[in-house]
């Protein structure tokens, strides 16, 4: 009995301090979902604009209304069926851009998503393509470009031009129907004597990113070298020291939770990609190629990139992987465990497409999981039943041999193998599953093909906590109470299915393991909470096809379900 005290007070404590210290913990190594906002506040701060024949920013301007720094620069617009924005023909920026399918927020009239704004905002963030070199008369961050056309679409590519010295320069600029810009940059040597030149492109990003970096989920800045998507460098690295890579190919850029801006240099060239502070907050990605290229007199030089600039759909990275970019699937940090993570998604997406409803999808997936790990249930319960009749042998050598740890154990092995049962039998499922729920949580966390999706109800948005909590009865109480103990009716649902299941489990002979299993399932809706419905929708299905499996399985081994005698 007063074992029994012991083990309740050092679960109490330890159910304390998950309750309490989970919170703090799970926000950096598994960071719950947000919950979705219903108004957008643009920030207000500062930027700088880029020099011309240096791939660096320079000093900060004041900052104001974005809609009046659009109006003050010459512009050609951008229309295509995923982005809207416009280029500004002043230091032929592309730093203009929204994503038109993906909004801010679920509200009907919710504003897409903004992934660049012009110099001189609050949220400055823009690319910008130039020249360097020996002799090279390069244009500046004034530099007004002539532009051949007033649209830039799919169908209609533009190209800037102007002249400064003795050189001509040229930027054609297409994209396609998804987030890719390329950017062909032409220097042209109309002087007398030989210039050593090379391209250069640059992102540049001032305020604070969008989403915070986490151990599971990366923001800040990304890169591609040797083969390999690099997410080892973050903001604070940057502000520190400038990081720079040599390598053949690669690409650079920014990414946040959803978004993505990339550079992505000739493919088959030797460059060198860079990341640098340059100064009150303006961190920059840059890139530009090993060598220098000598245009002599009358002859010009060309150079190809691309630049991405949008969402991170699973299917256009990894065509744009399929067209050249080397690991640009990976872009999305799907981690070591990408391996379990892709096929999830691919089966999810399909589900996905075919019946139009995520949280359904969710739940046939769960259904499919289930009955792959059907007949390896089965062993698990028949060695559960072998364990269970086990018992009260196991308590008499545990009674006989308390006092002779090293004889006990085998002696307990001996009646194992006499017996033919094996004791960690019953655990391969739960093992198996562990690294499926983990796999499908990435999913639901790092695709955004989740966002904002609806299930059922008020349940309209999988990728974000259940908004709907009895603590305000439901809304109808002018308050919003704090995340932690703002449990929603989908949290509750995961602690009743799981207090279910728990009894249909044998109960423990120790007073103290009961106890522990009957406070477990509340513990875990309090730890549940916060993260995406998706996830819970996942876990709940689960454990009611456990129920039933259960059930099942009990009527082919009653003696599972009948407690030993003490």
């Amino acid at each position: 009995m007063k074992n029994d005290q012991k083990n309740f007070v050092l679960f109490a404590v330890l159910a304390a301090v998950i309750l309490f210290g989970w919170q703090p913990i799970a926000s950096y190594f598994f960071p719950a979902a947000n919950p979705p906002a219903t108004k957008i506040v643009e920030g207000k701060s500062e930027v700088v604009p880029n020099p011309g024949a240096d791939p660096a920013a320079d000093t900060p301007t004041a900052v104001r209304d974005r809609a009046l720094v659009l109006r003050e620069t010459p512009r050609i617009a951008i229309e295509t069926p995923r982005l809207k924005g416009s280029i500004n023909l002043k230091g032929a920026r592309i730093d203009d851009l929204v994503l038109t399918r993906h909004k801010e927020t679920i509200a009907k009239d919710s504003a897409p998503i903004r992934i660049l704004s012009p110099s001189g905002t609050g949220d400055a963030y823009f690319a910008s393509f130039g020249w360097s070199g020996n002799g090279v008369q390069a244009p500046g961050a004034d530099t007004v470009w002539q532009a051949s056309g007033t649209r830039l679409t799919r169908a209609t590519p533009v190209t800037l031009t102007t002249q400064v010295g003795g050189q001509r320069y040229a930027i054609q600029i297409a994209v396609d129907d998804g987030y890719m810009f390329t950017v062909r940059q032409t220097i042209g040597n109309a002087g007398t004597q030989p210039v050593q030149a090379a391209t250069y492109g640059l992102l540049s990003r001032r305020a604070p990113p969008r989403d915070k970096d986490t151990w599971s989920i990366h923001s800040g800045p990304i890169y591609e070298i040797k083969g390999g998507v690099n997410f080892d460098v973050n903001y604070t690295d940057v502000d520190e020291a400038p990081q720079k890579f040599d390598t053949q190919g690669g690409w650079a850029g920014f990414t946040d939770h959803y978004w993505l801006t990339a550079l992505v240099p000739d493919q088959g060239k030797s460059n060198v990609i860079q990341f640098r502070n340059t100064g009150d907050n303006v961190h920059q990605a840059d890139y530009r190629p090993a060598t220098l290229s000598t245009v002599q007199p009358g002859q010009q030089a060309t150079a190809t990139s691309r630049f991405f600039a949008g969402a991170k759909e699973v299917d256009l990275l990894d065509r744009y992987e399929d067209a050249g970019v080397v690991q640009f699937g990976n872009a999305i940090d799907w981690g070591w465990f990408g391996i379990v993570e892709k096929p999830i998604f691919a089966y999810l997406d399909w589900l996905f497409r075919m019946i139009g409803n995520f949280g359904v999808a969710i739940i046939l997936l769960t259904l499919t999981i289930r009955l792959l790990m059907f007949p390896i249930a089965q062993r698990q319960f028949a060695s559960m039943a072998a364990m269970r009749a086990l018992q009260p042998k196991l308590k008499t050598l545990q009674e006989r041999y308390k006092d002779d740890k090293p004889r006990l154990q085998q002696e307990m092995m001996a009646l194992y193998k006499q017996e033919k049962v094996n004791p960690v039998a019953g655990c391969l499922p739960t093992l198996l599953q562990i690294p499926v729920f983990y796999a499908l949580y990435k999913v639901l966390m790092l695709t955004i093909e989740m966002r904002h999706q609806p299930f059922v109800g008020w349940i309209k948005d999988l990728s974000a906590p259940d908004p709907l909590t009895p603590v305000n009865l439901f809304g109808l109480l002018p308050f919003t109470p704090p995340s932690f103990i703002a449990i929603g009716v989908i949290p509750i649902l995961l602690g009743v299915s799981m207090y279910f299941q728990f009894k249909l489990n044998p109960q423990p002979m120790d007073d103290a393991q009961k106890q522990v299993f009957g406070l477990m399932p509340w513990v875990m809706m309090f730890i549940m909470a916060p993260f995406a419905v998706g996830l819970q929708v996942y876990w709940i299905t689960s454990n009611l096809l456990t129920i039933a499996q259960q059930q099942l399985l009990y009527s082919r081994h009653p003696g599972l379900k009948t407690a030993p005698a003490k």
